[in-house]
């Protein structure tokens, strides 16, 4: 059943080609934000589930724009990794992405010069612009010096994922550059 409900998360996302030959065999994270779980996976097989993470504050969305306080739903890799983060330790991905880019195009929240720069990073192998109206430096986290108690009860971040730091501490021996991250 559970096999069965990430296939169809995937082909929900337009992800339809077998996971193991779309993660070259390497793990993939899945994060479920009506479920507040983050799961690493190895092909289809669950790893390790981290429960009671923290989504943005505002919920989610398929429109993520800077300052919406929401996390942006798809599919990302991670791009960058801060060891030395606020956060205690931050993998960043690489949004906005193109279906991102298209969408804020067509519904003129970006403009041609804008589109054109984000395409152009990605065809390039770089990091899209971060400081566009679709917002940026949106990734996975540890809670840093913050709250644990406000992150048990509460939904808290700009629009990035949130675990504690004992989490992404966890975490970090599954991720690395390039990994695939789902969020749905």
């Amino acid at each position: 059943m559970r096999r069965a409900l990430i296939y169809l998360s995937l082909i929900w996302l337009g992800t339809t080609a077998p996971v193991q030959a779309q993660t070259g065999g390497r793990p993939w994270v899945m994060i479920d934000v009506t479920k507040q779980t983050l799961s690493i996976l190895q092909g289809v097989h669950i790893e390790k589930t981290f429960r009671n993470i923290s989504v943005g504050r505002n919920g989610y969305t398929l429109d993520h724009q800077e300052g919406d306080g929401k996390t942006p739903l798809g599919v990302f890799h991670v791009a960058w990794i801060n060891p030395n983060s606020r956060f205690h330790l931050f993998f960043g991905l690489d949004y906005p992405t193109r279906p991102y880019a298209e969408a804020a195009l067509t519904h003129n929240l970006i403009d041609y010069a804008t589109y054109t720069a984000i395409n152009q990073a990605i065809y390039q192998g770089k990091l899209p612009p971060q400081d566009t109206p679709l917002g940026g430096n949106i990734g996975i986290h540890g809670i840093g010096h913050g709250s644990r108690r406000l992150h048990e009860t509460a939904n808290w971040t700009e629009g990035c994922i949130a675990l504690t730091n004992e989490q992404i501490d966890q975490l970090a021996q599954w991720i690395s550059l390039g990994t695939k991250v789902v969020i749905y």
